[in-house]
Order: structure tokens, then sequence, then C-alpha cells
């Protein structure tokens, strides 16, 4: 055996000769691979290849020893990390931080477990509605489920009304928990939950008691479950993790399944491509009932030993100091927030943080620069993914290649990537209708031509592999698989978004389509707002169309609804003032209904729709409404002010609407 002393000589040794080569090698290859790179982005490739054949491997072998439930990936962080910080919260009204470690977390899940099955009895496999605001809390329940082996539900604690109580029918739900700060919508469609579900327990959690009496007490039982409860035999990691509601073209929301697959491996790819690492600190102002940030927030965290911060509701004022105050390396925003930010003072924090890079969707190519420039953010980590999506896009930009692009990657991942997401031609009289030639197969749009997003599905005949779709909806889960696109028998996930490709192989997302838009970071379904609307007034609402609208200096579309009146008289001779007092009887109707960012902001009175050939209404026209009087200037529109009432769109209020004076 070689003396340790004369190793480290011989190490010192081969260092010095090898130095000199290596420094000669890199310099001579760095000219050569900065011109590769410029031209097929190779260096991120090489990132990103090698760490996925990497984690590829380790899932199956979690999937081998039946230990690709998440809860796993939280024990491991356990283990190896006890003593870093897995939750900061920052609480808005009073700014005190509160931190859990990892080791923390565990012990108050496990007494939060116990806790569960003990007093409430739940049982592997149970699905558990949740309906919490941002807060530790959340996570603690979410990960005490995931240990017993039940499945949360994570209710929009905006829901009330009849999309509240179809949340909980389609879900199987056996018990629901809502915590103090989430409980007015569920009280207030309560006596309708009781009658429609009369055995659905609802328990209203006592959070003082629960932090004196489990949270926080360290001399309380705790539970570890047994793994064979937790992942019996015949579990698949296509099975649900979570529920995750979205809306639904029928206009009630719809259960996404979560997979197990999504959650580990798909959230730990995500977090390799922003390059999180144990020593990152997430901080998230999105409701955590959205996939935002409980999958690519939170599940990506645990999959790099992370860290999650959050705090209760998004607050422009706050939002820099919350950042500094968290030490933040990741933020997540969606364009909406993107846009209050750059329109706010200028705060004395928003360039003293430690943010790395911003990671979200929807921000627009019109701030991005200046996004970027003000709150001197290095990097964007720009991504496309719906809730229910097999897979997702992204675009790590840095410097002014890739501005505004959903997708970018280099020429390998390109060309992979071709096998499993494309693009397909749009009927052009109906850019929700993909195009089919005479053989009855799709095709790829020209380069700069808007086409529909699709996803692989791997095996045409067990969709539910790449899949899952909606709990309880078969409808709605087939209407998203398009069949015989490149050839018979192949079949496609919709995503029922426009995006085109430039010459660089970029992707643009570009507009939804059909019969649902987005609004304050929400997805809106139509359907929901039209039934609403006609149910309000069914003796003088004849007909009603909503659609999403543009509005200058604002992200997303507004709702614009669309009312035919069942009078022969044409609307241009009702007076104003009958016109606005159905509206704001409409208003008192709908406003217990709907939640505030699906109400119609703008409204329209017609004599008659333009239909198609095949008596469709024209939806696609309306969706491109000027504001504030029309085409022609000759439109009379009415705007919804301060949700309390309607009011005639004036020259003088459009101008206020586009400088914010007015906020819609």
């Amino acid at each position: 055996m070689v003396p340790l002393p004369l190793q480290r000589t011989m190490k010192r040794l081969v260092r010095l000769i090898f130095s000199p080569i290596i420094f000669l090698f890199q310099f001579l290859l760095s000219a050569p691979i900065d011109a590769l790179d410029n031209r097929y982005r190779i260096k991120e490739d090489f990132y990103i290849v090698p760490f996925f054949f990497k984690a590829l491997f380790r899932y199956i072998w979690s999937i081998r020893q039946n230990k690709f439930h998440c809860w796993y990936v939280f024990e491991r962080n356990v283990k190896n990390q006890p003593n870093n910080l897995f939750i900061k919260y920052v609480n808005s009204n009073t700014n005190v931080l509160q931190t859990f470690t990892y080791k923390e977390t565990y012990d108050i899940v496990l007494r939060l477990s116990y806790h569960f099955v003990e007093y409430y009895n739940i049982q592997p496999g149970d699905h558990i509605a949740v309906d919490c605001t941002n807060k530790p809390l959340f996570l603690f329940i979410w990960l005490s489920l995931w240990n017993i082996g039940a499945i949360p539900a994570f209710l929009n604690y905006n829901s009330k009304g009849q999309p509240l109580v179809h949340s909980l029918k389609i879900s199987n739900i056996k018990q629901a928990f809502i915590e103090p700060d989430a409980r007015q919508s569920f009280v207030e469609t309560e006596p309708q939950i009781r009658r429609e579900l009369p055995d659905l327990p609802i328990h209203y959690i006592d959070e003082h008691s629960w932090e004196q009496e489990i949270l926080l007490n360290n001399e309380a039982k705790g539970l570890l479950q047994e793994h064979d409860k937790r992942c019996p035999k015949g579990l698949t990691d296509f099975k649900p993790a979570m529920f995750i509601y979205t809306s639904g073209t029928t206009g009630l929301p719809k259960a996404a399944i979560m997979s197990w697959r999504k959650a580990n491996i798909g959230t730990e790819l995500f977090a390799h491509v922003f390059h999180m690492n144990s020593e990152s600190i997430v901080f998230t102002a999105m409701p955590l009932f959205h996939s935002t940030a409980a999958l690519l927030g939170v599940c990506a965290v645990l999959a790099k030993g992370s860290c999650i911060a959050m705090s209760p509701k998004f607050s422009a004022s706050k939002f820099w100091e919350q950042v500094y105050q968290i030490n933040a390396t990741h933020i997540q925003y969606v364009g909406e927030i993107c846009r209050y930010l750059l329109n706010s003072p200028i705060s004395e924090y928003e360039q003293m943080h430690s943010v790395k890079i911003a990671m979200g969707n929807g921000l627009r190519p019109d701030i991005w620069r200046e996004f970027k420039a003000r709150f001197n953010i290095p990097i964007i980590g720009e991504f496309y993914a719906a809730t229910e999506a097999p897979f997702a896009t992204t675009n790590y930009q840095k410097a002014d290649f890739g501005v505004g692009a959903c997708r970018n990657y280099g020429s390998f991942i390109q060309w992979f990537l071709a096998f499993q997401q494309t693009l397909v031609k749009m009927d052009p009289e109906d850019d929700t209708i993909v195009y089919r030639n005479s053989k009855g197969l799709c095709e790829h749009p020209k380069v700069g031509e808007p086409g529909e997003m699709l996803m692989r599905i791997f095996f045409p005949r067990k969709p539910e592999t790449s899949f899952q779709g909606y709990l309880g909806n078969k409808k709605e889960t087939e209407s998203k698989v398009i069949r015989d696109v490149f050839r018979k028998g192949d079949a496609w996930y919709r995503c029922g978004d426009l995006v085109r490709e430039d010459s660089n192989g970029l992707w643009y997302f570009m507009d939804r389509m059909g019969d649902t838009f987005r609004w304050k970071s929400e997805n809106v379904s139509t359907t929901e707002v039209e039934d609403q609307i006609i149910g309000s007034n069914p003796k003088d609402f004849a007909q009603v169309v909503v659609v999403g609208i543009k509005v200058p200096t604002y992200e997303g579309r507004a709702g614009f609804a669309l009312i035919k009146l069942d009078k022969d008289k044409p609307v241009d001779q009702i007076p104003n003032d009958k016109k606005i007092q159905a509206l704001n009887n409409m208003l008192a109707e709908i406003s217990g209904e709907l939640p505030k960012y699906a109400m119609p902001l703008f409204v329209k009175f017609v004599d008659e729709f333009k239909m198609t050939e095949s008596h469709k209404i024209r939806k696609k026209i309306y969706r491109d409404q000027i504001l504030p009087h029309g085409e022609d200037g000759k439109d009379t529109l009415f705007y919804l002010s301060n949700f309390k009432e309607y009011k005639v769109l004036t020259d003088d209020v459009w101008q206020d609407i586009q400088l914010q004076r007015i906020k819609l």
C-alpha cells in the first residue's frame, strides 16, 4: 500500500504536469464551443441531458422498490439534511418570519398523522379535501395525508356555491378540513353542501388549539405509517398523488389528477432545468392550491432538498421586502404579477435581494427586458405547463436571446422533444379546429404560423399512463385526447393553446383556444359564466356569449359578455338606464355564484349573433372586440365598476382604465 504522504505528492505531481495541458486544451476549444453554442445552444443541453438519464434511472429503481411515493423523497431530505430549512413563512400583516427545518416539519407531520388516524379515522386511499390559505399548516396537512397514504384534494378557497359542491362531489371526498382564513366561502355554501352531501364530515380547524395540542407540542404522540399501507401492492406511479381543480368547459371545475410520476421525476427535472439545489430558497405568493405553487414550487423544492418560502397572498407593495427578508434565490411569478410590480412605486428593496432567477409563465415580451433590468433579475425561467398536461416546456433565458419564448433548448433536446411535443396546423376558418388533409391526417404549421400544441401519449390504448385526465369525468378526459394525428392509431394530448415556432426553433405562446380564457392568473370557463348569466334572467336574456378580450396594460383577457334580449325592439332603442337596471339585477344574482375573476367586466347588448354556415356562433370575432366603442365607433358597452354596479363605458372612463386609475 502506498503511504499517504507519497499519495499526496503523486497527486500534486499529476496536477503540475497536466494543469497546463488542460488549460491549453480548454483555451483552444473555448472559441469553437462558444461559436457552436451560439448556433446550436449546446451548453444547456450538456447540463440537462446527463442529469435526465441519471434521474430517470434513479426513478426506475424507486419504482422497482415501490418507493416512488413522494413521502420517501421528503424522508430522504430529513435523513440527509435534518437541520436545513424547509419552510419559511412571512406573515403579510405582522411581517413576522416563521421557519421550520426538515426535521421539525417531519416531527410535526408525524404528530398530525397520528391525530388524523386516531381522531378522524383517515385511512389509506381516502380522498381528503383541504381548504387552506398559504401557510405552513397547508404543508403539514398535505404531508400528513401522504404519510397516511391518503390523497389530498386542494380546494380553491375562492370557490363557492355550485362549483364548490361539484368539486366535493366529483372527487369522492371522504372528509373536508377548512382552516380559519379560508372558511368564509365554505360557510356560505355549507347549507347547500349539507343538502347534497349530507354524509360528508366537515371539520373547521381550530388552528390555535391544533398548535397548542399537536403541531408545537413535542410531547404529543406521533405516527409513522407502515409502508404497505402507504404504498400497497398494485399502486402505480400514474395513480393520483393529489387532485388540483381546474375550470371545465362544461362550466364546473374538474379534478385534475396529479400523478406520482409528475410529482416526483417531473418536478425534479423542472427544478434541475432552473438550477435549483439544496441551498435554494424558492419564494411564492401563488396560492398553494394551484399547480404552479404546489408542483413547481413545493414538489420541486422536495426534489432538491431546497426551502419553500411563502406569503399568504401577493402584495405588490410588500413583495420585494418579503423577497429580501427571506433571502430568496428563486421567485415564482405569473405575467400579471410582473406587470403589477412594474406599475408599483420604486421600492428600496427591489434591487437589494439575492434572486438569481424568476420562474413562471405569462411574462409578455413587451415588459420582459424592463422587468429584468429594473429588478436586477439575471435569468428568467419562463415555462409553459397546464395543470393536467403530461409535460412542460421551459426557457432558461439569459442575456437577450429567447426573450418572450416558452420553449428554448439546444439542437439535441429539440430533436429529442420532437417525438413528444409538436404543433399542428389549424383550420383557417376556425382556430379551434385542427386542420386535416385529404388523408384525414394533421399537418405541421409553417414557421411563424400559430398551431395547437400537442403532447404525445406513448401508449394510445392506455392513455392514462401519460395523461391521467380528470377524476370522474370521462367525457372531459377524452375531449383532451386527439387521435390519428400523423398516422392512424396515434394519440396526443391537446393543450388547447395556440403556439408558434420561429426560425431558431423557439416556441412562443400566442393565445388560448376554445371555451376558456385566463384572467387574474385564473382560468375562466365561458360556459360557466354564460350559464350563470342566463340563469339570472331567463325571461329577458334569450342568448348569451362570453369571451375574453384584450385590455391594454393588463395581462390575460377580461370577461366580455354579449347578451341578446328576448324582445322585438332593437337594442339601440332600449334606454341605457333600462339596460343598466337589467345588468345590476343580473349582478345581484351571479355575484354569489361566481368568483370575482370570472365576473364579466364588459357587457354589450346585441340584436343577433354572427353565425357560421353550420349555425355555430362565431366566437372568434367577438374575442377581437375593439374598446371602447367597436371598430365603427358606434358600440355602446358597459363596464363593471368596483364589482358593485354596471355603468356606461365612456371615453373618459376608458382612458382611466388604460392608465389604471380605474382598476379592473
